[in-house]
């Protein structure tokens, strides 16, 4: 009886490893399956707000498909909306002073590079659209983001 309770729990944690390992090696699917879903629902959202027909839905589906990880990553970061330590985790505190009584100097070149590499990017994405959507398509377009902006304000919603 010993040895049959103990068989079984062998194998009831040999299947729990197992599942937890098929778990991480879906991830990337699951992950990619989601960016696709993302990636469609934008592009549906922006045919039907903005009238596009067939043909210039095929060319921004794949425009958007083409943007997905670069616009992500910069809007987001690489660890996600929420930084490095999640939603609940807290930043740690950066030193207010050294030894001496001096504030240390921030990070150099990190944060100006990532918005001058996200407005390039932005700036490059505008022009590819630019040539996908008619001239009145595409001022509602600029219209609609200048009103986005104006409610979020430059540093995001208030």
């Amino acid at each position: 009886m010993k040895q049959m309770i103990m068989t079984l729990l062998a194998a009831v944690m040999v299947s729990a490893a197992a599942g937890a390992q098929d778990k991480d090696s879906n991830k990337p699917s699951v992950d990619n399956n989601r960016k696709q879903e993302m990636v469609k629902h934008r592009t549906d959202k922006m045919v039907e707000d903005y009238q596009l027909n067939d043909k210039q839905a095929k060319k921004l589906l794949a425009l958007n498909t083409e943007y997905a990880d670069k616009m992500r990553l910069h809007h987001h970061g690489p660890h996600g909306p929420h930084g490095p330590h999640g939603m609940r985790g807290q930043r740690p505190e950066p030193p207010k002073e050294d030894m001496n009584g001096e504030r240390p100097e921030p990070p150099k070149g990190d944060r100006p590079d990532r918005r001058k590499e996200m407005a390039e990017t932005m700036k490059a994405y505008d022009a590819e659209l630019q040539k996908i959507m008619t001239a009145e398509q595409y001022e509602k377009y600029k219209s609609d983001m200048q009103q986005r902006r104006e409610r979020k304000g430059p540093h995001g919603p208030q």
